[in-house]
């Protein structure tokens, strides 16, 4: 029996209804992937299923027990409550009692009798209403996620917001969870936390994403809502891309033959005296039902078409070197030391790593709005930067979506032709409707693309890019990313989309677990990689040693078979040791200098000469190392 089914759900605003006469059933134990273009209503549809909002008609049938916890798309606001207090709000039955309960424990202080009392109170009511297990329900899952409870909600980076707004759907254990966004402001190890637990996750989960990644792995079916209707798929996403091009190709050749037959009984009616003559009132009527369906038929909004005005951007071959760069804002807690490295035009740079650790000040250190510690940071004389900030803070949301573009100007210069501004937001999937509107009654998605909209127009040649994927729907994304391939000039992109990195990052520069900032060639999948055959290498070395240590614990002293050695040999035993160490070291060092992504800008020869060293050296440690077994067996 489905949980809960839509039965001819209609809600609209404006011309077209979000939701026309939707019909689908929702299963235990789902992960349902919601996906469609911005403003297509699907955070609409689950703030209905979360009975936020109430449909214009039609029924949602679902079991009275049955309990619905949404995570808005939005942050938390920036409320100065503990993050105790936050959680609690999502058990309305007894959060007050609960949180006086706690008030009462953080106190340090005044342990009298009316603070006795008071404790004694609560915990009566807290014994009468069950609430204990309540209280360990929020303590569970706040210790699940890792997070401070008496942290003042205010302080929180957006990442811990949004774990924070997390808990408080989770702790009303609910029998369907709705994610709206879910991975908006987390770093790639929340991410990565987040999916394992959605994995296991034992109740039903429906999610929107534009995170292609989160979606493959997590989603066991997908639903679309395109146009109103929601259209079921298995799980599979590439699969899912395949049947929707089909649909879409087949959609597109019924609505030609629709406008043929149209076409046909328009002329027919305009023949004049002889057709009016020999026409029937049925075949008019019928006409008139045409035209009805041809008014009603909701066509595919088109692609976004994103274009970057560089055209008459100047651009050197070197735009940003960077030579032996440390900051810190304190001597003992440096975000950076020691970091060289060139950014040559048409570089695409991905920057990764957790929230707070200096992605952005990295930034803000290559492009010279900053100072370095030590260290020196070059920009070519060329460069004209365009920067696109998570935070939307560049868009006045109070003004119109064409003033934020255009600055009140009607026409705007694109690539060396006056564009009008209407027809350029156009190309960005604003109506005209859309573009007298102000910004600020836009959606995510929407005040994404209007943001991409005011960079582009702006004469640059270096891109810089902080989280442009957020609130974006897939097929925007997808044409984001083919410009990015496209586009001649540099980019410098701060995401935590792991396939978007994948797919458009020629270097990826990684803040590393022990504080350390590596530049990796390719994606963050190559990253990952090198990181993984590091770390093998490290074990092996470890292991080796401490078979090593084993070896000459348990022959101490000169044995039986030592005393068969010659002096030389006995020498050559008691070095080799220290030679391996010295060889593995040197390893190390080479392997890392081959890992800089500028070393390859030096020479053919001295590359090659490099690389054939190294091999030199792996075969000298095996040599070692067999010629230390010999010895020592």
């Amino acid at each position: 029996m489905p949980l809960v089914t839509f039965k001819n759900v209609y809600f609209s605003v404006g011309q077209f209804p979000l939701l026309d006469q939707v019909n689908e059933s929702i299963e235990s134990n789902e992960r349902i992937a919601l996906i469609g273009r911005n403003g297509q209503g699907k955070s609409t549809l689950f703030k209905i299923l979360a009975q936020i909002q109430t449909p214009d008609s039609g029924e949602i049938i679902k079991p009275d027990y049955l309990k619905v916890a949404i995570l808005p798309q939005e942050l938390p606001p920036l409320e100065p409550i503990t993050v105790f207090e936050f959680v609690a709000k999502g058990l309305s039955e007894l959060s007050d009692i609960l949180l006086q309960y706690h008030e009462l424990l953080e106190q340090t202080e005044n342990h009298d009798d009316n603070w006795m009392n008071k404790i004694s109170h609560c915990q009566t009511q807290l014994e009468h209403f069950g609430g204990w297990q309540i209280q360990e329900r929020i303590e569970r899952v706040i210790h699940d996620l890792g997070l401070p409870a008496s942290k003042l909600v205010s302080e929180l980076s957006g990442g811990w917001r949004r774990r924070v707004a997390l808990a408080q759907a989770l702790v009303q254990e609910p029998d369907i969870l709705l994610l709206d966004e879910p991975t908006n402001h987390l770093d790639l190890e929340a991410i990565e936390w987040l999916e394992k637990m959605l994995l296991v996750y034992p109740k039903t989960i429906m999610f929107i994403t534009h995170d292609r990644a989160l979606l493959r792995k997590l989603a066991t079916r997908i639903i679309e809502l395109d146009r109103g209707q929601l259209i079921s798929y298995p799980s599979d996403y590439d699969g899912f891309l395949a049947r929707k091009a089909q649909a879409l190709l087949e959609e597109e050749k019924q609505n030609a033959l629709f406008d043929k037959r149209l076409s046909e009984e328009e002329q027919w009616l305009r023949q004049g005296v002889k057709a009016r003559r020999t026409r029937n009132e049925g075949r008019v009527r019928a006409l008139k039902a045409l035209r009805e369906v041809r008014q009603s038929r909701r066509t595919l909004q088109g692609k976004p078409s994103f274009e970057v005005n560089d055209a008459n951007v100047k651009s050197g071959k070197t735009m940003i070197q960077a030579k032996h760069l440390s900051f810190g804002y304190t001597p003992d807690k440096m975000l950076l030391k020691d970091f060289t490295f060139t950014i040559q035009r048409g570089d695409k740079v991905a920057i990764v790593g957790p929230n707070g650790v200096g992605k952005t000040t990295l930034v803000k250190l290559l492009l010279g709005l900053i100072p370095p510690t030590k260290g020196e940071v070059k920009q070519s004389p060329t460069m004209q930067v365009a920067f696109f900030d998570q935070t939307r803070d560049a868009l006045d949301k109070q003004q119109t979506v064409m003033a934020n573009v255009a600055n009140g100007d009607d026409i705007i210069p694109i690539n060396g032709k006056n564009k009008h501004v209407i027809g350029y937001l156009g190309d960005f999937l604003f109506s005209p409707t859309k573009c007298r509107a102000t910004a600020d009654t836009l959606s995510g998605g929407e005040q994404n693309r209007l943001l991409l909209a005011k960079l582009f127009a702006k004469p640059a040649n270096v891109l810089v890019l902080d989280e442009p994927t957020n609130d974006l729907d897939i097929e925007s994304l997808d044409v984001l990313e083919e410009l990015l391939l496209d586009y001649a000039g540099t980019v410098i992109i701060i995401s935590h989309d792991r396939e978007f990195i994948d797919n458009i990052a020629t270097y990826t520069i990684a803040f590393e677990d022990d504080g350390a900032v590596t530049i990796n060639v390719g994606g963050y999948t190559d990253w990952l990689e090198r990181k993984k055959s590091i770390l093998e290498d490290k074990n092996k070395i470890q292991n080796k040693k401490q078979l090593a240590k084993k070896d000459l614990e348990k022959k101490s002293g000169l044995n039986l078979s030592k005393n068969k050695l010659s002096f030389k040999e006995q020498r050559e035993l008691a070095e080799s040791p220290e030679k391996i160490e010295k060889l593995e070291a040197e390893i190390l060092v080479l392997e890392q200098t081959l890992a800089q992504p500028e070393f390859y800008q030096k020479p053919q020869a001295e590359i090659q000469k490099t690389s054939h060293y190294l091999d030199k050296l792996k075969q000298q440690l095996e040599t070692v190392y067999k010629r230390w077994q010999e010895l020592d067996g």
